[in-house]
């Protein structure tokens, strides 16, 4: 570090001690317990929005704030205050508080509470002219510079709080990401869907194809996994009678981090009875149609630099002309030792251990996901890639299920879902052999899930739509680390 900056942060730090300990010694709590707020910002800025240059208005508000910038000194000076809605501009004088002392030792990063009348200054920008104030909590550290703080990446994920405080676009992207969540929630309430919480604890994982995190349940001596997916026990659900329901929850895959993968992720999953996958198409269509119109007010989007068309209908196109288009291989014939030449020549050095099912998918994934630019349903998977899906009622070697692909990513994915418990008890058992013989993502066998399947479960049609990745396109997000909170990241070892 370098040795300058370090003593004048260490000096910027004692000198808020310093003022912390002033305050006390006063008799002045720099941490207040509340405050009588009477408007946010945006209301007060709302309240003065038809005033012009230079006009007092009769407005009284008490806001609340954290102070972003300080100008002026001796008889005089503004603030600028911002809180969750909005940022406004303080206006302080000798003629309204007698002295500016205290005022003075306000710092920028401080949270203040102010009471004053509304005006607009000469140049038209909306102000309060302060009769009163108080701190509500004294900053022990200095903010970073306007343009010059907190650019790098890696200290904005780990330090988030900081860097909603500096970078208002942050703030943005996530109550945008709020507002899709309860767009989807509205939706789906429209339709008759009910929401429904399942467990996150798992005695058996399964629903997906992925490897758990384990964890250990000390006072009944239990191993226990953190969910992967929701499906399992959604599908319990609809066995019991429920026809159409959603959930909106975390799971937890333990693999790989990259631009579009995080090791704990939020799930939409929801399940119809009566329905097949065409209906799930149908529902996906519309529901992502209209959250894209509604955030830009047109079925197109710009996501880093590509313009993507949300127009209804979405492309679709069959898992094996896909393959065949882009890897030059027929999935209905193609051998295993061919698969694993082609995997091989990407680099893929493990290909030759992985069952038919596996190589089908790695081949997907290697050759054609990453082309797939404008929404594209694809759609109907051979039996291999898919244990939890119904076969197809025209094409016994596939099953009915599809994913939408979007700017190279997979969106959603959803199913006919498998409701013969004698068919989805042999897929199971051949998962789990798959995964005796070391296959980590293969599925096991879930005894209670075949016994609810054996009470009957009505046709029913079920989709899986990754939320963070949704709100990276609505966001135009270049990873999946700027619409979480707190991202997962490597341990800093000192």
């Amino acid at each position: 570090m370098n040795h300058n900056t370090e003593s004048v942060a260490v000096s910027e730090h004692e000198n808020r001690l310093q003022k912390r300990a002033l305050y006390e010694s006063e008799g002045t709590n720099p941490f207040a317990y509340a405050y009588n707020r009477t408007h946010t910002i945006a209301d007060a800025l709302a309240l003065a929005a038809g005033c012009g240059p230079g006009e007092k208005t009769t407005h009284q508000v008490a806001v609340c704030g954290r102070i972003k910038a300080k100008r002026g000194h001796g008889k005089a000076m503004f603030v600028n205050i911002t809180d969750q809605t909005g940022t406004i501009q303080l206006y302080a004088s000798v003629n309204d508080l007698g002295d500016l002392t205290h005022f003075e030792r306000l710092d920028v990063g401080d949270i203040v509470g102010v009471q004053g009348a509304l005006f607009t200054t000469r140049r038209g920008e909306i102000t309060i002219n302060i009769q009163s104030f108080a701190l509500l909590t004294k900053s022990m550290h200095s903010l970073p510079e306007k343009y010059h703080g907190l650019q790098n990446k890696e200290a904005r994920y780990r330090q988030r709080y900081v860097d909603l405080i500096a970078n208002p676009d942050v703030m943005a992207v996530f109550q945008k990401r709020s507002a899709v969540i309860q767009q989807v929630r509205a939706y789906l309430h429209d339709q008759g869907f009910m929401e429904v919480e399942t467990p996150v604890l798992h005695h058996i994982y399964g629903g997906a194809s992925a490897r758990p995190f384990t964890t250990h349940h000390n006072e009944l001596n239990q191993s226990l996994y953190l969910r992967i997916a929701l499906e399992l026990h959604l599908k319990r659900l609809i066995v019991g009678g429920f026809e159409k329901i959603f959930e909106i929850g975390r799971v937890f895959r333990n693999e790989g981090v990259s631009f579009k993968h995080n090791p704990e992720y939020t799930l939409l999953e929801l399940y119809q009875a009566y329905a097949d996958y065409t209906d799930m198409m149908a529902l996906t269509e519309s529901m992502i149609h209209g959250l894209v119109v509604a955030t830009y007010g047109s079925p197109t989007v710009t996501y880093q630099g590509q313009l993507l068309d949300f127009s209804l209908p979405f492309k679709r196109v069959s898992m094996r002309d896909a393959i065949l288009n882009e890897a030059g291989v027929d999935i209905d014939t193609v051998s295993d030792a061919d698969m694993v030449a082609l995997l091989v020549a990407k680099g893929i050095e493990d290909a030759a251990s992985m069952p038919r099912g596996e190589l089908i998918n790695e081949v997907y994934d290697t050759y054609v996901e990453h082309t797939l630019i404008q929404p594209t349903f694809v759609v109907d998977y051979p039996v291999e890639t898919s244990p939890l899906a119904k076969n197809h009622r025209d094409k016994p070697a596939y099953v009915e299920r599809f994913e939408l692909i979007v700017a190279k990513m997979e969106l959603a994915n959803a199913f006919t879902e498998l409701n013969d418990p004698v068919e989805q008890k042999a897929r199971l058992q051949a998962q789990q052999q798959s995964r005796d013989a070391g296959s980590v993502n293969a599925h096991g066998m879930d005894d209670d899930f075949i016994e609810a399947l054996s009470y009957g479960m009505p046709p029913t049609g079920g989709l899986g739509i990754g939320i963070d990745r949704l709100v990276m396109l609505l966001t135009d997000a270049a990873s999946i680390r700027d619409v979480l909170f707190f991202p997962h990241l490597k341990q800093i070892v000192t």
